[in-house]
C-alpha cells in the first residue's frame, strides 16, 4: 500500500524551507522502502539566473541535495514521530554520483529513491533521477539522524 505527500506535508517532516526545499511532492511511498520525489525545475528556480545565464542547468549538487531531502522525508514519514522530533538528518557520504544529462528548466524531475539498509541511526539509499523517462543522474548515499541543537 502506498501513499503520497504534498509540499505542506513534507514541510511538517523536514526543516528545509524555500528556496532550499527542493522537493514538491513525494509519491508512491512504500513505508521505509521507496518513493518517488517530484522536483518542478522552473525557469524562475533560484539557481537559474546564475547557473548559467542564458543556458540554465540545475546544478548536480542540487540534484544530490534533492535525493537527500527525498530520503529524509521517506524516513521521517515512516518512523514514529516521537523518534523524529528534535532530530535532523545529515548526509554522511555520497558515492558513485553520476550526472548523465543536464537538467534544463522547465521540467519535472522524478527522483526514484530506495532505502537499501539501516543500521542504528545510519541509513543507506540509492536513487535515480529521470526527466520524461530519460535517466539524468544516479547516486548512492548515506545519512544519519542526529539530535537537533537546542
Amino acid at each position: 500500500m502506498s501513499h503520497n505527500l504534498n509540499k505542506n506535508q513534507i514541510k511538517d517532516l523536514l526543516p528545509h524551507r524555500e528556496p532550499m526545499l527542493l522537493i514538491d511532492e513525494l509519491i508512491n511511498i512504500k513505508k521505509l522502502k521507496s518513493a518517488t520525489a517530484i522536483v518542478n525545475v522552473r525557469k524562475d528556480s533560484f539557481f537559474v539566473q546564475g547557473h548559467f545565464p542564458g543556458e540554465p542547468v540545475m546544478p548536480g549538487v542540487l540534484i544530490v541535495e534533492a535525493f537527500g531531502q527525498a530520503a529524509a522525508a521517506l524516513t521521517a514519514d515512516g518512523i514514529d514521530k516521537k523518534t523524529y522530533e528534535d532530530k535532523l538528518v545529515f548526509l554522511m557520504t555520497i558515492d558513485k554520483a553520476r550526472f548523465r544529462n543536464p537538467v534544463i528548466p522547465d521540467c519535472k524531475l522524478e527522483l526514484n529513491i530506495e532505502a537499501i539498509r539501516s543500521h542504528g541511526r545510519v541509513w543507506k539509499y540509492k536513487g535515480e533521477a529521470f526527466v520524461d523517462g530519460k535517466k539524468m543522474a544516479d547516486a548512492l548515499w548515506s545519512a544519519t539522524i542526529v539530535d537537533r541543537k537546542k
